[in-house]
């Protein structure tokens, strides 16, 4: 197809042009139009104007088909979690544990989150654990936001502990995914540092809203029938996906088959239809994640991908630790301006050009996961929270994360890169 621009202009650049001005406005959301409008609208532009094939964005759309039916699994089984009070249960529990501290409601938190974006992955910490610490917020009558940013910075601080933790690892290695014990043997230190050096950070930037003291000895009430088949549920999606991720199996259709079996089971035993659940799901999160991942397609049908590939080939072949650090700067920072999904798709695509080594792929997965803890479009887990947030009647600014986001992203990226360059 030729494209339909003008002769005299370039058509590379009218497409980067509009995939930047589509990036704008995921980043800006004007108007506080949803994130998905301003992606959708760059991706049908690209194809209308004949930029790019429309076989090649169908293409690109399809390369999401699995992370669709994850975010639909988890979407599902966080919507009858909910509904069915099982956040409101575990909610109960922490307030109570803390013991009117805000401060050890924090840890609990932070190592609720941990634990759940390890197992569960780094979205389903946004969208599972973000209404259960709203709840836990309100429960505890103290201030929600230092909490809520708790689900946002674990879910990519603590999503390269195993490669199920994200499913922008799976995206970046594709069928180059290593065994668990390599995984574990190349990310493990890194992980620790991570996960405690943005606890330090992100406690230091919340400490004067965790002054004082918080409610406890709230009720607990027994969870009914709906909500610990919630739990078993959630429980199994634990082990299935720790299964089928040492299978190197898509995670995508069983989770969806299990939010949708969960869904049906609770609906039959309440004698209800199971359809009025489907409206509170965050449905614009799907074309969203198509839209950019048909803008990432664009630049690599510009020859954005094979500029960088010989960059990077040039970098690792003159000194190997400037093309380390430079790898995983650049991902993170460049996470933040289009997002880690399709962020991992060009660095996959790159470091395979450019046949990287072993380290600086590792430090393109540290920049993927870890970097987009600077803003809130950094990564789709973020984008989930601030969905879920919106649903609680919070809000979150652009400028308001990034305040915090610099704080405690950037020092922990210098250290997480420095212990893995350290392990060699």
């Amino acid at each position: 197809m030729k494209p339909n621009a003008p002769n005299n202009v370039n058509p590379v650049l009218i497409s980067w042009s509009i995939a930047a001005l589509a990036t704008a406005g995921v980043v800006t959301r004007p108007f506080k139009w949803p994130e998905a409008v301003w992606a959708c609208a760059g991706a049908a532009l690209i194809v209308v104007f004949g930029l790019l094939p429309a076989h090649l964005a169908w293409q690109a759309i399809g390369k999401g088909g699995d992370v669709y039916l994850f975010l639909i699994g988890m979407m599902l089984l966080s919507e009858v979690a909910r509904q069915e009070g099982l956040f409101d249960w575990v909610a109960a529990l922490t307030v109570n544990h803390a013991r009117g501290s805000p401060r050890r409601l924090f840890l609990l938190v932070y190592l609720v989150g941990v634990v759940t974006t390890t197992f569960l992955s780094n979205d389903a910490t946004a969208v599972v654990l973000t209404p259960a610490v709203f709840a836990v917020a309100k429960q505890a009558r103290t201030r929600p936001l230092p909490l809520l940013f708790i689900c946002a910075f674990i879910a990519n601080a603590a999503s390269f502990v195993l490669p199920i933790s994200n499913p922008a690892n799976l995206v970046l290695y594709g069928d180059r995914m290593p065994a668990l014990g390599a995984w574990l043997a190349r990310f493990a230190l890194p992980s620790v540092v991570s996960v405690v050096a943005t606890c330090g950070l992100l406690y230091w930037s919340q400490r004067d809203a965790l002054r004082g003291e918080c409610a406890s000895g709230v009720d607990v009430h027994p969870l009914g029938a709906g909500g610990r088949l919630a739990l078993g549920a959630i429980g199994v999606a634990t082990v299935m996906l720790l299964a089928v991720s040492a299978l190197d199996r898509p995670l995508g259709l069983p989770t969806a088959s299990l939010g949708v079996a969960t869904a049906v089971l609770v609906s039959w035993k309440k004698r209800s239809a199971p359809w009025p659940l489907l409206r509170h799901l965050s449905w614009s999160v799907l074309p969203l994640v198509a839209g950019l991942f048909v803008l990432v397609e664009t630049l690599d049908h510009t020859g954005v991908i094979r500029m960088l590939a010989g960059a990077l080939q040039a970098l690792a072949g003159h000194d190997a630790a400037t093309a380390y650090g430079a790898a995983g700067a650049i991902a993170a920072f460049g996470s933040n301006a289009i997002n880690n999904l399709p962020a991992g798709l060009i660095a996959s695509s790159t470091a395979a050009q450019a046949h990287s080594p072993e380290a600086v792929i590792d430090a393109l997965v540290i920049g993927v996961d870890l970097g987009p803890n600077l803003s809130v479009t950094g990564s789709l887990a973020t984008i989930l929270w601030l969905t879920a947030l919106r649903r609680e009647g919070e809000e979150v600014g652009f400028w308001q994360f990034l305040k915090v986001g610099s704080v405690v992203m950037i020092p922990a990226l210098a250290l997480v890169l420095g212990a893995r360059w350290l392990m060699g």
